[in-house]
């Protein structure tokens, strides 16, 4: 068996998923080494993909021709728009999905990926040549040879998981972790730290009173996150419940903290803000009488159920006596407790935007090993990777997207100029121009993109220019479409809008808040005819085209600044200055700028404690 690749993909998580069948789609000759073939695409927490601003980088990993959302509407049991009240930048897809039909739709397409390989082991050696990487060894003392490695260990590292004062290795329940692989990479130089990470307790659905819980529907329109014509989600949609804690519960907890690895010492390592477990919620919120919990199936058949809002490492006699305290679950039975995990992570501002370590040539990370948190967010990352380790293998330019881009833009300069202190986890806060980045539009921004790569192959790019066609016709036939008040008048008052005193153009009502498309389409003829020629994917559609008209002047001023701050894009700055020479600098400055050597001016302006005044500086050095 011939063990040499162009690609070698460590771990068959969310990340290396997307990197290996990138790469091999591409072009490369591709092998992705996991350690359980029947756990590729787990997922090791929520089984949801989705949520505020990681709905949207599933729709741009669509976009580019990834895999995430399509296998994502395969195997979705519910299906939510999370901040319908609120506009359009911020609506989120969200879907909870079959757990073990998720895995086997990945394996699948793994499995049936040209120039795709997939070998069952363990690395344990990276293998560098003159600051060059050439291939991996495992375990089993197989040599493999490659012109280019990403590694997307998630929680694997040296992993360790904890129940109260019991402590496990592993890298996942029951899956062992991973050991000697971080050795062999911190020996040349890069460096990493440890994480740490929790997942709540799984519950026997069938000791649950669900009369005591309120319901959580999903939706079933059109929304999806695949801009494939796939039709709708396929599954069965299934109902979720919330109910909530009380000061008895809290009061358990509170009782149990002295053997919680979380406060008295064990874990020592960086955890999540964002997604805190529920021992950090009552010390956080001391004040607070309940928190709100989420149960959430597993699967379509399966009895197994989530409960998202409790993550806990307490000693499992206490979590199960604190959640019986809930009267949904006063006969609470469990399948396996909480736990929290500590793993090795990668220092990620010693990458490049590309995810191309900046101390091994050929050397990508991507995932949870860059500090992250999220499928999401490991899935974007392994599609970049994967993307640039195949142009490192066949030639080419970087491929790179900017912060006005792509959610992954923001996600990955974020990484690389900023670093992380805590487990990184995508908003639609981080994002300075959240309104060109939106659920609806993914397509339309990055689909050309891959389709100059390769990526995106004739059935896709012909869906987007039939939709971009489709909706410039709308939006241009609103725009020049003249309306004689005397003839919608009536309309317009049964609409609960004010008539008009003199005709107007279309667009102008479609403005109104109480006006859509299809609502004023009734009663204009001509509009109806023009949305009736659309036969595919109308309701995508007119939604893109309703957004393009409504927000227009917040899309054309967010554009603009864009644009303008384009200009210190650039400007390159790499490699053209000695930092720790510049006394001009501030000291931090100085200090920063060394470690993290920027490729443009806007870059350095977003690394923490670098001044506008420095940045006045090297605007001066650079001759601007």
């Amino acid at each position: 068996m011939d063990f040499k690749y162009d690609v070698i993909v460590i771990g068959a998580g969310h990340a290396g998923c997307e990197a290996a069948v990138a790469a091999a789609n591409l072009g490369s000759k591709t092998c992705l080494i996991t350690m359980d073939m029947n756990k590729i695409g787990q997922m090791s927490c929520n089984p949801a993909v989705g949520g505020i601003a990681k709905g949207q980088i599933v729709r741009e990993i669509d976009a580019l021709g990834g895999m995430m959302g399509l296998i994502t509407d395969q195997t979705a049991i519910q299906f939510r728009i999370l901040n319908r009240s609120k506009g359009p930048a911020m609506w989120s897809p969200r879907a909870q999905c079959d757990r073990n039909k998720f895995i086997w739709a990945w394996r699948e397409v793994i499995e049936n990926t040209p120039n795709l390989h997939v070998w069952q082991d363990t690395v344990k050696e990276l293998l560098v040549e003159n600051g060059e990487v050439t291939g991996v060894k495992t375990v089993w003392d197989v040599t493999f040879q490659a012109k280019c490695v990403v590694i997307t260990a998630g929680t694997f590292l040296n992993g360790l998981m904890h129940v109260g004062k019991n402590m496990l290795p592993g890298g996942r329940m029951a899956e062992p972790a991973s050991y000697m692989l971080t050795e062999s990479i911190t020996q040349h130089g890069i460096t990493h730290d440890r994480m740490k990470t929790g997942t709540p307790v799984r519950i026997d659905g069938r000791s649950v009173h669900y009369d005591l819980m309120e319901t959580q529907d999903g939706e079933n329109d059109f929304h999806k996150f695949s801009y494939m014509n796939t039709g709708v989600r396929h599954l069965k949609q299934l109902q979720c419940w919330t109910c909530y804690t009380n000061p008895e519960t809290h009061r358990i907890l509170r009782e149990g903290l002295v053997v919680s690895p979380l406060f008295n010492g064990q874990i020592q390592s960086i955890g999540p803000r964002y997604c805190p477990s529920i021992e950090t919620k009552i010390v956080t919120f001391p004040d607070k009488e309940q928190h709100q919990l989420f149960l959430e199936p597993e699967g379509e058949t399966t009895q197994e159920l989530y409960l998202n809002g409790f993550s806990s490492s307490l000693p499992m006699d206490i979590q199960i006596k604190a959640l019986k305290q809930i009267p949904a679950f006063k006969d609470l039975v469990i399948y396996r407790p909480g736990y929290a995990i500590e793993y090795d992570f990668f220092d990620p501002t010693q990458l490049k935007h590309t995810l191309e370590s900046k101390v091994i040539k050929n050397l990508f990370f991507a995932g949870q090993v860059n500090g992250t948190t999220g499928y999401e967010e490991a899935g974007g990352q392994g599609l970049i990777a994967g993307i640039n380790a195949h142009i490192n293998c066949h030639g080419g330019e970087p491929f790179t997207l900017s912060r006005d881009e792509a959610y992954i833009g923001v996600l990955i300069d974020d990484l690389v100029t900023k670093g992380v202190d805590e487990p990184y986890r995508m908003f639609t806060s981080r994002a300075e121009y959240r309104i060109l980045l939106r659920m609806d539009d993914a397509d339309m921004r990055l689909t050309e993109k891959a389709r100059k790569l390769g990526l995106v192959k004739d059935d896709r790019y012909e869906l987007l220019i039939k939709k971009r066609e489709a909706i410039e016709r709308i939006v241009t036939f609103a725009r020049t479409y003249s309306i004689k008040a005397v003839l919608i008048n009536d309309a317009l008052e049964a609409l609960g809008t004010t008539p008009l005193r003199q005709g107007c153009k279309l667009i102008d009502l479609i403005n109104r808040p109480q006006i859509t498309i299809c609502n004023i389409a009734e009663h204009i003829p001509a509009f109806k005819k023009v949305l009736d020629e659309i036969t595919e994917r109308k309701e995508e559609i007119i939604e893109a085209a309703e957004i393009l008209i409504k927000y227009e002047g917040y899309i054309q001023r967010e554009r603009v600044i864009a644009d303008k701050l384009s200009r210190l894009e650039s400007i390159k700055i790499k490699g053209k200055f000695d930092y720790n020479s510049l006394q001009s600098l501030s000291t931090e400055a100085r200090q920063k700028l060394s470690k993290i050597d920027p490729e443009t001016i806007a870059q350095a302006s977003r690394i923490p404690g670098v001044s506008p005044s420095d940045i006045n500086v090297l605007l001066v050095l650079s001759g601007r």
